[in-house]
């Protein structure tokens, strides 16, 4: 299974997490979700260089072009509701993939331990296709983990990407556990080092979707 850390490479990537990390621009929700959106951006070209190309001959106004471009057929799954602008991210570069939703939550029994539900699924056929599930925040990997789970009620996927923005190492260990070795990438902006009590990733962002769309009861 690869894992990507694209923090380990210098690009303005690292810009757009340092500003959705920073306390002092967190209260611009719009700047919030575009730079979410933006990182999502990012990601999309960095994963199209590992997909299937082949030359397409392409008529202009004056002749024929050889072009080469992507072979896959994708959908792009995501988690809500944070997900919103790191899947539209996505979207903008893959523009002719198919898309999927999936609703998952924290169901808390007390202050430090919750269950996490799946509440909702839409979703294209993913036989034979590349599967991009996408969740801008991996803390502990149980949402990943459930929604992956979900998709496959849809069919079994040629090959799978996973996203995130930042992800714990507990989140990212749990995943490369769970998912098939052989078909799997994992890809980070970055990777943090552990989880708090509350299973917030350290250091972290804070809670993403309130971040993007405001707090929530």
């Amino acid at each position: 299974m690869k894992i990507i850390n694209l923090s380990e490479t210098d690009s303005i990537l690292n810009q757009y997490v340092s500003e959705i990390r920073n306390v002092e621009v967190q209260n611009d929700r719009l700047r919030f979700r575009r730079n979410i959106e933006r990182i999502g951006e990012v990601m999309a070209y960095e994963m199209s260089k590992t997909f299937a190309y082949s030359v397409k001959e392409i008529q202009t106004p004056l002749g024929i072009a050889p072009v080469r471009t992507p072979d896959n057929p994708l959908v792009i799954s995501t988690i809500l509701r944070a997900g919103l602008p790191f899947h539209q991210g996505f979207l903008s570069y893959f523009d002719y993939a198919e898309n999927a939703f999936v609703s998952a939550y924290r169901k808390y029994k007390d202050t430090l331990k919750f269950d996490i539900h799946i509440e909702y699924i839409a979703s294209p056929r993913i036989d034979g296709k590349t599967l991009i599930i996408t969740d801008p925040m991996l803390a502990t990997g149980g949402s990943m983990e459930l929604s992956y789970q979900a998709m496959l009620t849809k069919g079994h996927p040629s090959e799978i990407h996973v996203a995130s923005i930042i992800a714990s190492q507990r989140a990212v260990d749990h995943i490369a556990s769970i998912l098939p070795e052989d078909k799997t990438t994992i890809w980070c902006a970055a990777i943090d080092p552990e989880i708090n009590e509350h299973s917030y990733i350290v250091p972290g962002l804070g809670d993403a979707g309130d971040l993007a769309f405001g707090e929530k009861e």
